[in-house]
């Protein structure tokens, strides 16, 4: 092989991200746990917080930290199922809904940034196949 493993790459990258991600989410107060609960909130409510854990690849019992933390600044709320009131269901509030967005426009311009190098069209072929390749992972 004349380049180095796949493995090693994303590592490198992902290590790069993540450092860069970081300064953003301390801004926001947010973990990147507690980034990773709001985005899977985005889109819908969890029907449960085991529900969440699996969505996010967060522990369940970890995830209870990051739900109290949310939860205390008024990002998230949890409130009993109706259908089972032994289960709570999380939701994204207006305010969790505000940070995200910043978030993810900040991330959105570091992207920009790391990527800049690369011709438009290399970025754009390299995003869709990231995407692809975690969506063919489900």
């Amino acid at each position: 092989m004349d380049r180095p493993e796949l493995g090693f790459l994303l590592s490198r990258l992902m290590r790069e991200v993540m450092a860069r991600e970081k300064p953003i989410l301390d801004a926001a107060g947010l973990e990147m746990w507690d980034y990773a609960v709001l985005t899977a909130l985005a889109d819908s409510d969890a029907p449960t917080q085991a529900q969440l854990a699996a969505a996010t690849g967060r522990d369940k019992t970890r995830l209870i930290g990051n739900l109290d933390r949310l939860e205390a600044e008024g990002m998230v709320v949890r409130q009993p199922d109706p259908a089972d009131r032994r289960n709570r269901i999380v939701s994204l509030t207006p305010a969790g809904s505000r940070v995200l967005r910043r978030c993810r426009e900040a991330i959105e311009a570091m992207e920009a940034e790391l990527l800049a190098d690369l011709d438009p069209a290399d970025r754009a072929a390299f995003q869709r196949a990231l995407t692809a390749l975690v969506e063919n992972d489900r």
